[in-house]
């Protein structure tokens, strides 16, 4: 198929740009910024779609800037280099808002500006390297998912990373992967699996996390923010929303209980769910001196709808998925008077909210997160609060 020339709308989930052929077809363009006019290769072709990749720039956005990263375009790790860091806030915002309005149906759902990152580079604490099978080398799978590109510094790495990626090269050979964390505020790192000849030990099983003011043992398997600033940000945002104290909090997805020990002062009552075993090990260390902490182990739809208590809070922060329907007609049918959502997805956020706003529910705020800049990825916080008169 032949080069096309389209007009950039705007951008869409996954940080593509939204065009539309002359004979009227959808084309979602990467690299491209709202606004510009760009040549772009066809690489997928879809039913009632096209995906491309753009080529050329022909009329540039005054927001594109120049890309620092050598193999952005290559490396699938970012999407959105080519927009200055106001820029990328912007159209996470209106992302936000689109996915809650074709969605979920939000024709009015005021939502914040996006919060963004006070330093939009060498923040990633925690990366995975793909290794190369010949030579050892590492560094991350292409954009068009085959091959490696490999990599000696990550722009948006924290520099404790971007020193070992060097001497992790050919150092590699019959490794899968390599797992590298990394907490600025403890000092503590994890590098699975063991390497010889690294200049800092290697094979740790857990390192030391430090958030809210609290610190988390992390085992190398569990699920922990890897921008430790912005998920300060984030756990502000979430104590904003809930009540000062109460009697009963829900933690759903409670990870290595993050949310539950954090806000465990404020109520007498913590019930914290999660299903991951090497998680709830963790939350299990982690809440040992936070007695009012409970932690009931398996999956939420599961767990959940057997509780008795009602209680004053739900903190929900599921995965990409979102919530599956007996957690959400749960938290209904207890009618906590407040949810707090965080999102890692707007698609499914929007979808959950939907739910939520039929079942009694209004939306008092909706705040998106840049946890991941560069990235097309975007976080909310969204609070709720039980209104059985309220229109959806």
């Amino acid at each position: 198929m032949p080069p096309i020339t389209v007009r950039i709308e705007s951008l869409v989930a996954g940080g593509q740009g939204l065009a539309r052929t002359e004979d009227g077809r959808v084309v979602l363009v990467a690299y491209a910024a709202p606004g510009e006019l760009v040549e772009a290769e066809v690489e997928r072709v879809h039913r009632d779609y096209l995906e491309a990749v753009t080529t050329r720039v022909i009329e540039a956005s005054p927001d594109r800037v120049e890309p620092p990263c050598p193999v952005f375009g290559r490396c699938g790790g970012c999407q959105l280099q080519h927009m200055d860091y106001p820029a990328q806030l912007a159209a996470k915002q209106r992302i936000v808002e689109e996915q809650l309005r074709r969605i979920g149906g939000f024709e009015a759902c005021q939502v914040d500006e996006t919060v963004g990152a006070g330093n939009p580079w060498g923040y990633r604490n925690h990366i995975r390297l793909s290794t190369g099978p010949t030579h050892g080398d590492v560094g991350y799978i292409s954009r068009r998912g085959r091959g490696l590109v490999t990599v000696e510094h990550c722009p948006i790495a924290h520099p404790f990373i971007n020193d070992l990626l060097p001497q992790l090269q050919h150092r590699c050979k019959g490794l899968h992967q390599v797992q590298i964390r990394y907490n600025e505020a403890t000092g503590s790192h994890l590098i699975q699996p063991e390497i010889e000849g690294l200049t800092v030990p290697s094979g740790q099983k857990s390192y030391l996390e430090q958030l809210g003011g609290k610190r988390f043992v992390v085992s190398d398997s569990a699920f922990f923010q890897v921008n430790t600033p912005q998920a300060e940000k984030l756990v502000a945002l979430v104590g904003e929303s809930l009540p000062r104290e109460g009697g009963l909090l829900i933690d759903a997805f409670a990870g290595v209980g993050t949310f539950a020990v954090i806000f465990a002062e404020r109520f007498r009552r913590v019930v914290a769910i999660e299903e991951s075993a090497s998680a709830v090990r963790d939350a299990k260390s982690n809440t040992r001196e936070t007695p009012n902490v409970d932690i009931r182990v398996g999956k939420v739809e599961e767990v959940l709808p057997q509780l008795e208590d009602e209680p004053d809070a739900v903190i929900l922060d599921p995965p990409r998925a979102g919530c599956a329907p007996p957690v959400l007609e749960s938290i209904i049918e207890f009618r906590a008077p407040v949810v707090v959502y965080v999102s890692c997805n707007p698609s499914t956020l929007a979808r959950d909210l939907r739910v939520l706003a039929d079942g009694g529910y209004r939306i008092e705020r909706v705040t998106p997160v840049d946890m991941f800049p560069q990235t097309s990825h975007i976080e909310c916080v969204v609070r709720l609060r039980l209104d059985d008169g309220a229109a959806a």
